[in-house]
């Protein structure tokens, strides 16, 4: 009887487990406007390891009817590249729809994250584990893109205190991410002073996990016209707007 209790019990709280999992990935369609295409160049800025470090990168971004191609490498000065990031999909009734995301980083193998749309599941090189596919889904590099698409479709929502979660896949799994709406920032860039919209990315509590911070420029299209990377207090890499090329 005893043994019977704990079965059951354990079977409940399996179930739990499993609907707060569900519960956090749930399709979302908002209305999307997907960018034009263009290329974009960066000055880079990071401390890692106790190194200040300088650099530049560039984001190649293309739609082409209902298909995008997003391309981003990041290099540093003495190190070469340090991260080169693809992504290629679809655009699909709830925006930028991944089909494959490839990371290679320093002194690193490249990994590959699927977004299988026919078997409706996402799986990973890094990883065993896999996550259904319901619509909205997002990897590492598009989650800016889509971010970018739902923004120029409903501007006057995004809002200081607003808050917009998506389902983003990593190099070995994948989780929500909320990015919370800071206000309106003016910033010096290449292409002049930018009025931006300042998002942050906000890890769960307690968690150790990357903060990504966005400003994205309504006058420039939405383009992201700065990012930032922080790892901790001491690591982070600040990318900030140089030159925009529209194809």
């Amino acid at each position: 009887m005893h043994s019977q209790l704990k079965l059951i019990a354990c079977g409940a709280m399996l179930a739990a487990v499993t609907l707060a999992g569900a519960a956090e990935h749930v399709a979302v369609k908002r209305p999307v406007d997907v960018p034009p295409s263009a290329d974009l160049s960066y000055s880079i800025k990071a401390s890692q390891k106790g190194f200040s470090l300088s650099g530049d990168a560039t984001i190649s971004w293309r739609v082409t009817g209902a298909k995008y191609t997003l391309r981003a490498d990041t290099r540093a000065a003495l190190f070469g590249s340090i991260l080169d990031s693809r992504s290629e999909g679809t655009i699909d009734s709830f925006g930028v729809a991944p089909g494959k995301f490839v990371e290679k980083r320093l002194r690193r193998d490249p990994t590959t994250t699927t977004f299988d749309r026919a078997a409706k599941r996402i799986s990973f090189t890094e990883g065993k584990e896999t996550y259904p596919i319901i619509g909205g889904e997002q990897d590492r590099s598009s989650i800016t893109w889509q971010l970018v698409a739902v923004a120029r479709a409903a501007p006057e929502k995004f809002t200081p205190g607003s808050q917009w979660v998506f389902f983003v896949a990593g190099r070995r799994d994948a989780e929500p991410w909320t990015f919370k709406v800071v206000g309106k920032e003016n910033i010096r860039t290449g292409v002049g002073a930018l009025e931006t919209v300042h998002l942050v990315r906000l890890p769960p509590p307690d968690s150790k996990e990357q903060t990504l911070d966005i400003w994205l420029a309504p006058a420039q299209e939405w383009y992201p016209a700065r990012l930032r990377f922080t790892d901790g207090e001491d690591e982070f890499v600040d990318q900030t707007l140089e030159k925009i090329a529209r194809k």
